[in-house]
């Protein structure tokens, strides 16, 4: 076990967990946020997809040493009211159907409108492609990213 310090959601955070214990467990076990779904377990869903500083991480296979002091955004730290401009295109074009998905689908269309405000629907596939969605919401994802870009 070590003594690992973290940034989550803009909080400091001290975990006592094994260094290759992925961020995933960190956050549900030790941290109660529960946002971040656990899906596959080897990085193909999407499902625990957060925030690694911008970047969109799959939260299973980020080990905590990894982290190190660098900033960890779930879906709980994306806004407090849920009125992030994703989040709000996400309702407006109904997207969700289980919902099981959709905190690692958000999760990964912010980080790609972050880095890339009004992307192509060429671009919006290739960043949306390996978060998957097994009610097939891929026609309402598009249209709401689209949505939040503004455009």
């Amino acid at each position: 076990m070590a003594t690992f310090n973290l940034n989550i959601n803009g909080k400091k955070q001290k975990v006592d967990v094994d260094p290759a214990t992925p961020m995933l467990w960190v956050l549900r076990d030790h941290l109660n946020l529960v946002g971040t779904k656990y899906g596959c377990g080897i990085g193909q869903c999407g499902a625990c997809t957060v925030h690694l500083g911008n970047i969109a991480f799959r939260s299973c296979l980020l080990p905590v040493s990894s982290v190190a002091d660098q900033s960890v955004t779930t879906i709980e730290g994306l806004s407090e009211n849920g009125d992030n401009p994703v989040q709000k295109a996400w309702l407006q074009h109904d997207v969700p159907q289980c919902g099981y998905c959709q905190a690692g689908q958000i999760m990964n269309a912010t980080a790609l409108l972050k880095s890339n405000p009004h992307p192509s629907d060429a671009e919006i596939d290739k960043a949306m492609d390996g978060n998957l969605c097994r009610c097939t919401t891929y026609v309402r994802i598009k249209a709401a990213i689209k949505t939040a870009t503004g455009v």
